[in-house]
């Protein structure tokens, strides 16, 4: 079987090659925590008899984390 690539083939010319500096990766890393999902769960390992009391745990913990932010929201704008 024949080589799909041609090896001799020169490439072309190559656009916008950019140095990357400290800075790009300092912004990088500023964006990449702002971005993460926080979980609102506590940390550990959890046991529940059954999967409707999980269901249950999690809509609290999830319906609590909510509550905190709309909270947080409403006293930045007052």
């Amino acid at each position: 079987m024949q080589p799909i690539v041609n090896l001799e083939e020169h490439p072309g010319k190559v656009v916008g090659q950019r140095r990357v500096t400290l800075a790009d990766y300092d912004r990088l890393v500023d964006q990449s925590t702002a971005i993460e999902p926080k979980l609102p769960f506590p940390k550990g390992v959890f046991r529940f008899r059954s999967h409707a009391e999980a269901d249950a745990w999690t809509n609290k913990h999830m319906m609590d984390a909510a509550l905190k932010k709309a909270r947080a929201r409403r006293s930045e704008t007052t």
